[in-house]
């Protein structure tokens, strides 16, 4: 049983089995007898802080804004990586993935304001714009080597990017009221981050610290939470200060210190040793990627599926079903996701092979991989969710918005799995070699 638990957690398609199973087993809580005690477990009340001064918040809330904001902490850690030595680093290796992102984005997001203008439902705008990466890596991995490395280094950096839009989109589009002296807090301890990323200050400790006060102080503000995660990761220095022979000669001074520690007649300690050693681990690996590789874990094995567990309990029957097939948020929400990810991200790609790649070749078979990967971003699950309950406060309005993510999520995924396995049948037909979306070449028509 161990092996099998140690193997199914080093899988890429892991997280998203593990998202779907939590969905179903909140879907079963909250249509059962179970319910009632789910709904009081969710709105249970605790406190962190102190008697004259404390965050009071439902468990509901403590994940969605507090846990929630280490998801977005790894989201900006994995923009910035990409940002500085990643896809996203130079135009060329960038310019597919962006415009296929921001196309993406943007035909959603103009589909459900076309059903929801001038309703009640308008302010949910944005709830189609995301996509779940963890359930589209998911999909891919169980497909195997059949689909070629080019689509997952192309569906990620759409997926980095579809993040960057969906953090901007929270930011400017849903704060409440601005709390101008917590702004000011936050202010300081950003230039505090600043300080120390310019000091090249290696310790995470001293960051995660600030990093907890930015948090209060952004939540004191009025600005969503979560927004002091990514703000805490754009900050934390990316850099490797020492190349492989300087790693090896201090790594080996430590094991020596080690070696001379057992031995009586020295004075040195292992204390002495140990130092070298932590010392080592910290200059081979910037303290980005070490909180990076520190929270993927946790984030995607316990936070998202928690996540997914307290905001996927919808109680489904024909009365709720009858009435969110009679609203237009729902419609919006399934053609905006559904169609209208299919429709943005291949509409990117067309444009740019047709005015401005003319001499890159490109065939049926590659256009089928494209059709199936442009149906997998419309999987918005755990981001639609997020942005739905920023967007509306009454429950009737939450129900019907999820019934529409679960049921254009659930039709994505079905869909570009069955039209991905289909369209990389025939290996030779869809390498990278015939259509480099990834690094098309620089010479443009």
């Amino acid at each position: 049983m161990r092996p099998f638990f140690k193997n199914f957690f080093q899988r890429d398609s892991s997280t998203g089995i593990l998202l779907m199973l939590t969905t179903f087993i909140a879907l079963i809580v909250a249509n059962t007898p179970l319910n009632s005690f789910y709904t009081v477990i969710m709105e249970l009340e605790f406190s962190l802080g102190f008697p004259n001064w404390n965050i009071t918040k439902s468990i509901h809330h403590w994940v969605n804004d507090g846990l929630m904001s280490l998801f977005f902490l790894l989201v900006g850690l994995e923009i910035k990586g990409e940002l500085k030595f990643g896809r996203l680093k130079s135009f060329k290796s960038a310019v597919f993935p962006v415009v296929a992102a921001i196309s993406g984005a943007l035909v959603p997001g103009l589909i459900y304001w076309a059903f929801n203008y001038n309703t009640i439902y308008a302010q949910g705008w944005a709830i189609p714009m995301a996509t779940d990466i963890a359930f589209v890596i998911g999909i891919i991995a169980i497909l195997g080597s059949r689909v070629p490395s080019w689509v997952k280094v192309f569906v990620t950096t759409i997926a980095v990017v579809d993040d960057l839009i969906a953090v901007l989109v929270i930011a400017f589009f849903y704060t409440e009221q601005i709390s101008w002296p917590s702004l000011a807090i936050a202010g300081v301890c950003v230039l505090v981050l600043l300080f120390l990323n310019f000091r090249n200050t290696s310790r995470l400790t001293p960051y995660l610290m600030i990093g907890f006060v930015l948090w209060c102080a952004v939540l004191a503000s009025g600005i969503h939470p979560t927004f002091a995660g990514v703000v805490l990761a754009l900050t934390i220095p990316l850099n490797q200060k020492w190349n492989l022979e300087e790693i090896k000669k201090f790594a080996l001074k430590g094991f020596n210190q080690f070696k001379k520690a057992k031995d009586e007649t020295f004075s040195l300690t292992s204390a002495q040793a140990h130092y070298y050693l932590e010392k080592t681990q910290r200059e081979m690996e910037s303290p980005l990627r070490r909180l990076e590789r520190k929270l993927h874990k946790p984030v995607y094995f316990i936070i998202m599926p928690l996540f997914a567990f307290v905001n996927a309990g919808i109680v489904i029957d024909g009365a709720i079903l009858g009435k969110a097939f009679q609203v237009p948020i729902t419609w919006g929400i399934i053609a905006g996701l559904f169609i209208g990810k299919q429709v943005g991200i291949l509409l990117g790609v067309w444009v740019l092979l047709k005015f401005f790649y003319k001499s890159m070749p490109n065939t049926k078979a590659i256009w089928k991989v494209l059709h199936g990967v442009a149906l997998l971003c419309g999987i918005g699950f755990t981001m639609s969710l997020f942005i739905t309950n920023l967007s509306f406060s009454k429950e009737i309005l939450l129900e019907e918005a999820k019934i529409g993510i679960l049921i254009s999520s659930l039709l994505s995924g079905v869909l570009g799995y069955y039209v991905l396995y289909n369209g990389t049948e025939n290996q030779e037909d869809v390498k990278a070699k015939h259509l480099d979306i990834v690094n098309p070449p620089s010479d443009k028509a």
